[in-house]
């Protein structure tokens, strides 16, 4: 769209009509005009409170959020050159504004006053959650610096900001570089018929004949797992893991090595600032976890319990290989191959083998149907609404007849979307000046195979549980009662819970009673069958040490770089990889392995120094569900306790204070380790 003010404060963004020329103009448009509201509240305030102070300066806070929210969501979902171009222009801009807000000594003192005063005490318990928010930001974004430092932290958010968006620019651009024809057939051999005809379409898609192997997940998947061919794993292997780094087929073209030294040296430098120890204790101050001795010792705790496991599933792997396939060392490229012909002789089922009962569209009406039994809720699609692919769906939740909720659906992999799964706000939950409410709507975003010729589209177990997850997100954004936006949804959760709604809604998919309602032949219509039930339910703890220690590796990486972090003798990012995979990683690796440069979670996203936040979910979501385990998993009175105490809350609340108003007492790690199998006798 030409993005006009007007369009900025509608219902719903106009993808259609973005015209990249204009984003830019009415970016600065925009900032312009909530530096002027802004000295128009500081200036004509005489007291203040929540109509004077906090309502106008959310006001503007939305306006800004409603313009901006469409071009940054389409920056990643359907990427071009001259929207990057806009997008980068515009980030030193909004950084540059944020920290001014933040660095407001008028704001700052005008928010004290109120906390001090007699109407603090009669502001919601979620209102005065928003003023002790702010208070907190202030201060962790510089308010009390003296000028000069003021300038330097400035000045590193707007570095920050850039290097940050040009790591992910690397990544984006890396992965769709490389790509790859194969025209004789046998070269795929052990590949399945469905990730085939995906391979030949995309082919067909590039005028081309034969099947086309791109870097996008779900090709990089089927041919690491299925395909016989060795060599050719080995050449995607080496591709995907040397992405927008020093090594590889694209060496040095889309290095992220500088940008990852430089943003943690600044990181490092703004904790300072702060006065923080290292930006490890920054990240967190807004956080449940305490310090980073306490992450420290939960991964610990995590690693005794999984490492010995860990090794002992990779030797009976080697085992296997050797024995039943003459393969003397595992490669690394061989890992998941092997791992998939055991899971068959060990299980007899595959991953390929459950899409057939698992067609997106099914998954998606059995999804909907838990969470109404769940919440009293309904899930309809809206076809009349404007989005930017043919591909997104766009639903409405309703209760009791009334809508509370939308949410866009952008399932499938393509060209110019950025890889993985993600939920991201639209529009937040918030009581308007009127007295109306604004309704949340969501982003849900996935990188599935889409519908080959005239079968649809058919997911694997493993991309049910994604679907699930980000679905999870969706439902604590969507499903707040929280009128306050700076509290409303997942706004004001701390990082690490604001995982466990996604990591929870993952229950459902391996409950025989869930499985019944998502599953249903594409051909036959028939649910699967008790006899591959049995299976997917034992298979569930399958490797699972061998995937506890892939994420601690890379949980303790986050937090050791972050952390340690000497600025004046920094350690290689790869030297502390190295540390990391000696103490907890059993898989075999190779010297020009380099994850580290496409690790967008910590070097791209909000996970820096709390990629830990997975894990903690997990203990939070498996104690969370043992109540439905011990009450049943579609009980009403349940369903209602989680959404009222956990879902409906967002952030007005400490998040400790609702998983005990939900669970009783304080979480515990028994389950996870039971639910795991690594409970130790």
């Amino acid at each position: 769209m030409t993005i006009t003010m007007a369009q900025a404060k509608s219902d719903l963004p106009v993808f259609s009509q973005v015209n990249t020329d204009q984003i830019i103009p009415v970016v600065k448009s925009t900032l312009a005009q909530n530096r002027e509201g802004i000295k128009s509240i500081v200036t004509g305030m005489t007291k203040p409170g929540w109509e004077t102070l906090v309502q106008p300066l959310d006001d503007l806070n939305d306006q800004l959020e409603q313009m901006w929210s469409p071009v940054s969501h389409m920056n990643s979902v359907v990427n071009s050159e001259a929207l990057r171009a806009a997008y980068n222009a515009c980030l030193p801009l909004l950084s540059e504004f944020a920290t001014e807000l933040g660095q407001s000594s008028d704001l700052f003192h005008a928010f004290k006053r109120l906390q001090e005063s007699d109407e603090f005490s009669q502001l919601s318990v979620e209102q005065q959650k928003v003023v002790e928010n702010w208070l907190r930001d202030f201060r962790l974004e510089g308010v009390d610096l003296p000028e000069q430092k003021k300038q330097r932290y400035k000045a590193i958010r707007k570095r920050l900001s850039k290097l940050t968006s040009q790591f992910s620019d690397n990544v984006l651009d890396a992965t769709n570089a490389w790509g790859k024809l194969i025209t004789d057939a046998e070269l795929l051999a052990g590949v399945p018929e469905s990730a085939l005809a995906a391979m030949q379409q995309a082919a067909q898609v590039k005028n081309k004949k034969g099947y086309w192997l791109s870097l996008d997940f779900p090709v990089y998947f089927a041919i690491s797992t299925y395909c016989e061919n060795a060599a050719l794993r080995e050449e995607m292997y080496a591709a995907f893991v040397t992405r927008a780094s020093d090594q590889g087929p694209h060496a040095g073209q889309w290095d992220n090595s500088q940008l990852i030294d430089e943003i943690l040296a600044l990181r490092h430098e703004l904790a300072g600032l702060l006065g923080f120890e290292s930006y490890a204790h920054y990240s967190l101050a807004t956080k449940m976890a305490d310090s980073p001795e306490q992450v420290m010792d939960f991964l610990t705790e995590l690693a005794e319990h999984s490492v010995a496991a860990a090794r002992t599933e990779f030797s009976e792997l080697q085992d296997f290989a050797r024995q039943s396939c003459g393969v003397a060392q595992l490669n690394p490229w061989d890992v998941s191959f092997y791992s998939e012909k055991l899971r068959l002789d060990r299980y007899d089922l595959s991953q390929e083998a459950l899409r057939a009962y698992f067609p997106a569209d099914h998954v998606l009406s059995g999804m909907f149907e838990i969470a109404r039994r769940l919440y009293d809720i309904e899930i309809t699609a809206d076809a009349g609404v404007d989005t930017w692919h043919p591909d997104v769906k766009f639903y409405q939740i309703t209760k009791q007849g009334q809508v509370i909720g939308r949410f866009y659906l952008d399932m499938y992999a393509r060209d110019k979307k950025r890889g993985g799964a993600w939920m991201d706000v639209c529009r937040v939950r918030r009581r308007l000046t009127d007295g109306n409410i604004q309704l949340p709507v969501a982003y849900l975003t996935c990188n599935f195979n889409g519908p080959v010729g005239d079968d649809p589209a058919l997911l694997t177990h493993t991309e049910v549980i994604t679907l699930f997850h980000e679905f999870g997100h969706g439902l604590h954004h969507m499903l707040t009662q929280v009128s306050a936006s700076g509290v409303s949804g997942i706004n004001g959760v701390p990082w690490d819970a604001v995982e466990l709604p996604s990591q929870f809604m993952e229950n459902w998919c391996w409950q025989p009673d869930g499985i019944a309602l998502i599953s249903r032949h594409y051909k036959t219509g028939k649910v699967l069958p008790d006899e591959m039930l049995k299976k997917l339910l034992a298979v569930k703890n399958y490797q699972v040490a061998m995937q506890m220690v892939r994420q601690l590796e890379f949980s303790l990486f986050d937090l050791k770089i972050h952390w340690q972090y000497d600025p004046g003798n920094p350690s290689s990012v790869q030297s502390v990889l190295n540390q990391v995979r000696a103490e907890v990683s059993v898989l075999p690796s190779v010297s020009y392995n380099r994850f580290q440069h496409a690790f967008s979670h910590i070097f791209a996203g909000g996970y820096a120094a709390g990629y830990f936040s997975y894990k903690w979910a997990e203990v939070l979501s498996a104690d969370a569900f043992s109540r439905f385990e011990e009450e049943g998993i579609f009980n009403a009175e349940t369903g209602r306790a989680f959404l009222h105490n956990i879902l409906e809350q967002g952030g007005s609340r400490d998040p400790m204070d609702l998983f005990v108003a939900f669970r009783g007492r304080e979480p515990r790690i028994d389950a996870l380790l039971k639910h795991t199998g690594l409970a130790k006798n």
